[in-house]
């Protein structure tokens, strides 16, 4: 049972130190849209928070996880059985072993259950309504339309079409891809001479298709285009 505590509390640490100093460096470098930065602390540089914290789980067990009992009396019978030295700490074993209970649900979670939505990747349609009299861009590079899920983004695709009108109102048509299970999906879009506007995607974390277009919804930020939205949800299978 030591021994196993004493692993526990080592994994532990090195885990901790691991991603700790990886997610610092990521935290002081900013904001990384395609994961060059996170890949390279992970990997790169979050060995060395693994190897100190691996040292502090080992200290730790040591210190806090092996009660010493006291001196034993002077005078013993000659038969007496002798008093263990040290004894595990009931408190530290149950604070290791619940941690890494969680960690290990949590990865069953992450990584065998798998983050990806029930009914594989869904298409995210997407329609865009501009107010009257304001027109569309000639080039479609210059529509820029981003669906942030989690802590990832998704560059969405504009089909042939997708230069649309709604009677007197320009329109935008556009297709993304969900992946993920998360509660947090945002819609953004660029366009030349207007400001980025935003857009709260109302969905749950493993979303159902949706039986038809949401209602059309203003962004949530305040801006002078007065640009709407609205979407609905398609399943691969």
């Amino acid at each position: 049972m030591r021994f196993i505590l004493g692993f526990l509390s080592a994994l532990l640490g090195m885990l901790a130190g691991w991603s700790a100093l990886a997610a610092l460096v990521v935290m002081l470098a900013g904001p990384d849209r395609d994961g060059g930065i996170a890949m390279g602390a992970f990997f790169n540089i979050g060995p060395v928070g693994g190897v100190t914290g691996l040292i502090a789980g080992i200290w730790l067990f040591m210190r806090f996880g092996l009660i010493r009992n006291a001196a034993p009396p002077a005078a013993e019978a000659p038969d007496a059985a002798p008093h263990p030295k040290t004894r595990l700490s009931i408190p530290f074993a149950v604070t290791v072993l619940l941690i890494a209970a969680s960690l290990a649900w949590w990865g069953w979670y992450e990584f065998i259950r798998s983050p990806n939505l029930t009914h594989g990747f869904m298409t995210l349609e997407l329609q865009f309504r501009l107010p009257a009299g304001m027109t569309l861009p000639d080039n479609r590079e210059d529509v820029q339309i981003e669906v942030e899920e989690a802590r990832g983004y998704a560059t969405a695709m504009l089909p042939a079409n997708w230069r649309a009108h709604d009677g007197d109102r320009a329109a935008i048509i556009a297709t993304a891809s969900l992946m993920y299970k998360t509660r947090h999906r945002v819609v953004s879009l660029t366009l030349p001479g207007t400001p980025t506007q935003t857009w709260p995607i109302d969905l749950p974390s493993d979303p159902d298709p949706t039986p038809g277009y949401s209602p059309w919804r203003i962004a949530s930020e305040p801006s002078p285009a007065k640009i709407e939205m609205h979407f609905r949800l398609t399943a691969d299978r």
